[in-house]
């Protein structure tokens, strides 16, 4: 075997092996993480409304919020219901009034309030979501460099022949 093919042998071995080696414990904490997701959802024992969801989250009627997708269809619920509240307003639009009426409006200050504990439950399941995303890509892109540290020592042990 000549200096070359040995070293291109040795360098594709070990790449393969920390590969194949940090691989399954990329995808065994993106497993976990989408656990611990799991699991604080199941404690804050949110559950869809049994009735009145608009026609595209009607499948999630009396469901509990266990995954990330359901924690973004929530958000959207939160978000329509803050909508409806303010009149379409946002909390920024509500403040705005709030401060333009002197800040002494007792209506506008619990619409605001009603605004801004919305939108931080809402941006709460949002974070749920995209954490819910970012553990799915880490289990995706472990099992890629898996396959990929695979490849690498098979092709080692080809040119070791």
């Amino acid at each position: 075997m000549s200096v070359v093919r040995g070293a291109a042998r040795a360098l594709l071995g070990a790449a393969g092996a920390a590969m194949v080696t940090a691989g399954p414990v990329m995808a065994a904490r993106g497993i976990q993480a989408r656990g611990e997701i799991r699991a604080e959802l199941r404690r804050q024992d949110i559950t869809f409304p049994g009735k009145g969801l608009p026609a595209e989250l009607a499948p999630h009627h009396g469901r509990t919020v266990l995954t990330g997708p359901q924690a973004r269809a929530y958000a959207e619920v939160i978000g329509r219901n803050v909508l409806t509240a303010t009149g379409g307003r946002t909390y920024a639009q509500v403040s705005a009034d709030l401060f333009a009426a002197g800040g002494a409006d007792e209506k506008l200050e619990e619409l605001r309030r009603t605004a801004f504990t919305g939108q931080m439950l809402r941006a709460s399941l949002l974070n749920a979501y995209q954490a819910w995303q970012l553990s799915t890509l880490v289990v995706g892109l472990g099992d890629l460099l898996t396959a990929t540290g695979a490849a690498l020592l098979a092709t080692g042990a080809t040119l070791a022949e």
